[in-house]
């Protein structure tokens, strides 16, 4: 019956405009993608570069994976409150800056992971031809790795991106808006229908930013490597059925 109510709730026309006389869903849930837009979009432009440099060179793989061990240790609510408290003492711009610091220190983890994973997972007589056909590096990273190692970047893409969207939901504790503005007006009040539909918004926005990657990763695979991979272990298996029928010559 609550979760009938909640959806009542989402569903109410009022709700899109106002709630409680403050922002209504589209307005809470614009806030919520606009900050989440722009700490995947400094995640990536961190952890990208330096993971197809760990992915193409092998060089620094130790550093980085210990560094996004420590990362993911650092509690998000915990650090969230350590910056933002020093953050707002200088201005309403500083507290942005350092709520986006804290989701790109979540992000940066699993993108950077599936980026160099992407390129490690290619294999090496594949770099080795391109190059004896006289590609540069930059060639061989643009036109084989990276068309290759598209579909675990994308995986890496997306788990940075579900973690981001889930966080954002706390900055509302802090006075910024988001989705999550509905949980603890909710709370606050005691009106626990609005608490489950905040829940459910969050949710359903995951599900479908989640589902969306997950096309274009499927997508994202280069159109023949599945179907060659299998004709090779066809090849291969015809060869060593052909070798072991062959008559084996007498001895003298």
């Amino acid at each position: 019956m609550l979760f009938l109510d909640a959806f009542r709730w989402i569903f109410d026309p009022e709700h899109w405009s106002t709630v409680n006389f403050g922002p209504g869903i589209l307005d809470e849930l614009g806030a919520h993608l606009w900050l989440t837009l722009i700490s995947v979009v400094v995640t990536a432009a961190i952890a990208l570069p330096v993971g197809l440099y760990i992915g193409h060179t092998g060089r620094g793989r130790r550093f980085a994976i210990l560094l996004a061990n420590v990362v993911r240790a650092f509690p998000t609510l915990g650090l969230l409150s350590l910056l933002l408290s020093t953050a707002l003492f200088a201005s309403q711009d500083a507290g942005v800056v350092a709520n986006v610091l804290v989701f790109v220190l979540l992000g940066v983890p699993p993108l950077l992971a599936g980026a160099y994973a992407g390129l490690e997972s290619i294999d090496r007589r594949t770099i080795d031809a391109a190059r004896a056909m006289g590609h540069t590096e930059l060639q061989i990273l643009r036109r084989v790795e990276l068309p290759l190692a598209a579909p675990l970047i994308l995986g890496g893409l997306r788990s940075a991106v579900l973690q981001i969207i889930a966080s954002v939901t706390i900055v509302s504790y802090f006075g910024t808006n988001s989705l999550g503005d509905f949980i603890l007006s909710g709370l606050a009040s005691t009106d626990y229908v609005q608490v489950v539909a905040g829940s459910i918004l969050v949710t359903a926005l995951a599900l479908l930013v989640d589902g969306v990657l997950a096309v274009v990763q499927r997508t994202a695979r280069p159109r023949g490597v599945s179907r060659g991979r299998d004709r090779t272990t066809t090849a291969r298996g015809r060869s060593a059925s052909a070798v072991s029928r062959a008559p084996m010559p007498e001895g003298n």
